[in-house]
């Protein structure tokens, strides 16, 4: 039974898509597997850990009778990918296995029964349904998701707060050590809903969505988030826990204000971190009218010292920061001046930048 002739990139896209979430080394073995669900209009593939399910449909024209079977995902991709790519693929079923041919190739493949595939059941209850352009929806999960932690014992921070309220939704990650905060405006009021998507969905998602004004359709209940753009439907289980409330966290007192260049910065505290001990990170950061000194030693006794002309008026500081969460903001923000808003030298600094009014990045001091 013939499941699909087809290009090879017309199989290898969508599976592409999904198997981005599949372990290598499972202890359930279907785990490891892709479903290749055959309906009547389109094949789909569909992968799952458990706690995200990604399907992705192929459009490609299939005959009427329906048909469904597993296959290992990794072995059918590394297959694909190493086919010409103007070759022409068929997927057929064999018995319990599945037959690749393409040219004189031909690959058999084991199978397990798609009954025992464990699909994620659809929500119930209340949701919160919007649609945002796919880009973005990727340019809010670029301003925050570095700062989600990694393996927190803390399980909430290991993903990213979402909060549908006062027409906008907004975004926030923190790792205890800083906190990243952006939102955006929607054009309608909606039920009020406050979830914790899993790291793993945040960095998959933002993988999938595309630089273009195609939309997203965003669904978020009390269990589950799912995310549905072209092709493509994410479904993830939600983290089950209390996020912190990062109000209380965004400082909005602070009177010491710096306006600084956001690329020089970037390149100063590259070479700042050159000479910064390995373990702590840390650099210090001594402001004066119209100055920022960028100062690092480590363990060897070497330094570094780098000098920038800001605007700064405010109270002489010396305050010192661990040098990767500033160049993670840096890195993944894009307007050419930021500013830097300081209490004393035992606050948290507030960043922020001209050319997005609703991001804020806080970041806590260090004892240098």
């Amino acid at each position: 039974m013939v499941l699909v002739k087809a290009k090879r990139d017309e199989i290898l896209g969508p599976l592409s898509a999904v198997s981005g979430i599949i372990e290598r080394r499972h202890t359930l073995p279907i785990l490891s597997n892709v479903l290749l669900d055959r309906a009547a209009d389109a094949l789909a593939f569909v992968a799952t850990d458990i706690e995200i399910q990604i399907t992705a449909k192929s459009g490609l024209e299939a005959s009427a009778e329906a048909r469904s079977l597993t296959v290992g995902a990794r072995k059918l991709l590394d297959i694909l990918r190493a086919l010409p790519e103007v070759a022409e693929v068929t997927l057929q079923q064999q018995d319990k296995r599945l037959v690749v041919k393409a040219g004189k190739s031909r690959f058999t493949l084991q199978t397990l029964p798609a009954e025992d595939f464990p699909r994620l059941a659809k929500p119930v209850g209340e949701a919160a349904r919007f649609t945002l352009p796919q880009k973005a929806l990727r340019r809010l999960l670029g301003l925050v998701q570095y700062a989600m932690a990694q393996q927190d014992i803390r399980y909430y921070l290991n993903g990213l707060l979402m909060v549908v309220e006062d027409k906008s939704v907004k975004l926030v990650a923190t790792d205890g050590h800083r906190l990243a905060y952006a939102s955006l405006k929607l054009p309608a009021e909606l039920p009020r809903q406050e979830v914790i998507v899993p790291r793993k969905t945040v960095l998959e998602l933002a993988k999938l969505l595309a630089e273009s004004d195609e939309e997203v359709r965003i669904e978020l209940s009390a269990a589950q988030a799912a995310f549905s753009f072209g092709a493509v439907e994410l479904v993830s289980k939600l983290v089950d826990g209390k996020f912190p409330d990062y109000t209380r966290v965004i400082p909005t007192q602070h009177k010491n204000k710096m306006q600084v260049e956001r690329e020089s910065l970037r390149q100063a505290l590259l070479r700042a971190a050159i000479l910064s001990n390995e373990k702590f990170r840390g650099v210090r950061w001594v402001l004066a009218d119209g100055s920022l000194k960028i100062v690092s030693s480590n363990a060897e006794q070497e330094e570094a010292q780098e000098e920038l002309e800001v605007k700064y008026s405010g109270d002489a500081l010396d305050i010192g920061f661990n040098v990767n969460y500033l160049l993670d903001v840096l890195n993944n923000v894009s307007g050419n001046e930021i500013e830097c808003a300081f209490g004393d030298s035992s606050s948290s600094a507030l960043i922020t930048y001209a050319a997005e009014k609703d991001f804020k990045y806080v970041v806590m001091p260090m004892r240098i």
